[in-house]
């Protein structure tokens, strides 16, 4: 694996409203959550706060708004839209370029104390089906064509894919030693600012030539894993193919973290079921499962029951308005016959078990479940009226790694990586 220095396109300021006579207003209103997260009343807020927001450039809008390039200059494209403003804004100085190549350190802590540091850096594309960087995740034709025109367009990475490497532990390699270093120092950071969610976020360079090939001898040895930006990174692998010699596309922006020393958060994607009646599909499951009925309605002791009988096998909970059913003890007969393409490790997976098991046995379509991230009781209050909420617990990161070192993706919507990197903080625009 190869990070590369690169110099960064940057806002000018700790203060991007100084540039517009509002200095009240610091960075972090200019920065923006990862494109595939933010919805239309989101994009619309950030812009609001902020018209220099890094959203304009990631998700810029199919009609014309207020702030855009002349319409003349651009017409109807929101790609080309996207390039103009981001030329316009390196031309104003809202946006610099670093005058050196450099690693940038990039540091999160969350309200909690939670913690990630890594590196951002120019990732070398390795060959497609290369081992070096894994997905884990499938990806669709519409979200990496959009993708791979808007960087085409823009010429520029405008946001980094998320990555993750295990750095050992608890002997740690240079690479995770020099973030760390960096990150307690006294070295003045080039970013320290919070966004409204309560995260920090701080930025330092790395331009030092022996840091920067220690480094670089470290990561060659290592393999890493997409944990969020699939569909950026197919994105990179398709402009690149249809480039001729060598050049900028070579490489694509990333945030690198070695989930050794800085585990991510991992959080579930949960399912809401519509028009199933809990007790009738927990009945129905008890043909592959031991199904147990939960009393007293209270979710957080339902949720440990949960994170118990995960540790043993598969395990989920049904729920609706009324009752709670966990389901676990999943007949292994029954999973390999329903699975017998798959891994042990795969079959494992309580996604797998729903989406190869039990829908099928409900008779539910896997284009009707609708998809609710991280947070159960907003799972059951979705499922409310006349539906079901099935609670899933999280994957382990190291379920995560066992099953893409064999080759294989985990279901669709298995995983939601955190935290993760914020827009804005430094793109990667091509001369």
């Amino acid at each position: 694996m190869e990070l590369a220095p690169f110099q960064g396109l940057r806002y000018a300021t700790a203060d991007a409203r100084a540039l517009i006579d509002s200095p009240t207003l610091d960075l972090a209103l200019a920065l923006a959550p990862p494109y595939d997260v933010v919805d239309a009343q989101t994009a619309t807020d950030l812009v609001r706060g902020d018209p220099h927001n890094a959203v304009r450039l990631t998700l810029p809008p199919a009609a014309r708004e207020a702030g855009d390039p002349p319409w003349e200059l651009c017409g109807p494209d929101r790609y080309q839209r996207a390039a103009l403003t981001l030329r316009r804004w390196v031309a104003e100085g809202v946006l610099v370029r670093d005058p050196t190549p450099a690693l940038y350190v990039y540091e999160q802590t969350s309200p909690t104390g939670h913690r990630q540091r890594g590196l951002i850096g120019a990732l070398r594309l390795p060959p497609p089906d290369s081992p070096v960087v894994r997905p884990h995740e499938a990806v669709l034709a519409g979200p990496v064509a959009d993708r791979a025109r808007l960087m085409a367009a823009t010429r520029a990475n405008l946001e980094p894919i998320f990555l993750l490497y295990q750095g050992g532990n608890p002997v740690r390699g240079a690479a995770t030693l020099t973030v760390d270093a960096i990150a307690q120092s006294s070295t003045e950071a080039l970013v320290d600012t919070v966004t409204g969610d309560g995260v920090t976020h701080r930025l330092w360079a790395i331009s030092d030539t022996a840091t920067l090939r220690a480094v670089a001898t470290d990561l060659a040895a290592r393999t890493a894993l997409i944990a969020d930006g699939h569909h950026r990174y197919a994105a990179y692998q398709r402009l690149r193919a249809e480039r001729d010699g060598p050049g900028p596309w070579d490489h694509g922006l990333a945030f690198l973290v070695d989930s050794d020393a800085w585990p991510p958060r991992l959080g579930a994607i949960h399912r809401v079921l519509p028009k199933v009646e809990a007790g009738w599909a927990a009945r129905t499951a008890r043909e592959v499962a031991v199904v147990e009925e939960l009393s007293g309605g209270d979710l957080r002791s339902a949720l440990a029951r949960l994170r118990d009988a995960a540790g043993r096998g598969p395990a989920l909970l049904l729920a609706d308005s009324g009752t709670c059913f966990l389901l676990h003890g999943f007949d292994r007969d029954r999973l390999r016959a329903a699975m017998p393409d798959r891994s042990h490790q795969w079959r494992r997976l309580p996604t797998s078990v729903l989406e190869r098991v039990l829908l099928p046995l409900w008779g539910v379509a896997d284009t009707s479940v609708r998809l609710v991230h991280d947070e159960a009781d907003g799972a059951l209050a979705a499922a409310r009226p006349d539906g079901s909420a099935v609670i899933l617990p999280p994957l382990e990161v190291s379920d995560v790694y066992a099953v893409t070192a064999r080759g294989e993706l985990t279901p669709r919507k298995s995983t939601s990586f955190g935290p993760k990197p914020r827009t804005g903080l430094v793109l990667r625009a091509f001369p």
